[in-house]
């Protein structure tokens, strides 16, 4: 895949979180990742900490598949998008070697400076499409 190519891949994934339409919401999920895809979420810390003070010491939240990807999109969107003027936007370079895609993301107000962010590592399927989406929060 050439630079503008990893790069426009990279700029797809970002905009599924910001979009609005459902139905272009659900099809773009479907042209990013694979059919039985799996996305693993590391959680936020405060939700580490949590789990840890009742005796879970690993916590990890996994998606399984379109219809369990395209609720995590949707709730993300209206989480943190729908409500007012933030976004979700790349935050550096997009890397590529072989079948495994690196590249940071940042969430904040529309131009302005990062209020999150995270760490996105996707291993692709033989179709180009995702196969596992591994998800750090933490800039």
């Amino acid at each position: 895949m050439p630079d503008t190519a990893l790069d426009a891949f990279a700029d797809r994934y970002v905009a599924v979180w910001n979009e609005p339409d459902p139905g272009a919401r659900r099809k773009a999920v479907e042209r990013l990742w694979a059919d039985d895809a799996l996305q693993v979420l590391q959680p936020p810390q405060e939700m580490r900490e949590a789990a840890e003070k009742v005796g879970m010491r690993s916590v990890v939240l996994e998606a399984h598949g379109h219809d369990a990807l395209e609720f995590r999109v949707r709730t993300a969107y209206e989480e943190f998008v729908a409500p007012g003027e933030a976004e979700f936007r790349l935050h550096g370079d997009v890397q590529r070697l072989h079948d495994v895609v690196r590249f940071s993301w940042a969430y904040g107000p529309r131009g302005g400076e990062p209020q999150g962010g995270g760490l996105q590592v996707l291993l692709l399927a033989p179709d180009g499409r995702i196969a596992t989406d591994y998800q750090f929060i933490g800039l």
